[in-house]
């Protein structure tokens, strides 16, 4: 059985908090509507206008709003690792 480092656990406790709080939460959340919808109708607009739903295109969809939201997270976390000196 895998024992974790309390360390890590601490960490990654913490980057989940960082993402949680209401400020950051609606800056990616606009950043993921935003380039998410973009995504969406770029990629999937054909399907969408001629009704073409199956459960491949709402994987496609989901994945057009999750990677945004990650990005920007990972952004964020960046930032706040590695701030600077105006912080």
């Amino acid at each position: 059985m895998r024992q974790w480092n309390s360390n890590s656990e601490m960490r990654t406790l913490e980057y989940i908090r960082i993402c949680l709080e209401r400020e950051h939460l609606k800056r990616t959340g606009l950043i993921t509507i935003v380039v998410g919808t973009w995504l969406t109708l770029f990629n999937q607009g054909d399907a969408l206008i001629i009704n073409d739903i199956g459960i491949l295109l709402i994987g496609k969809i989901f994945l057009n709003y999750l990677t945004p939201f990650v990005v920007s997270n990972a952004g964020l976390l960046s930032r706040e690792s590695n701030p600077t000196p105006d912080d």
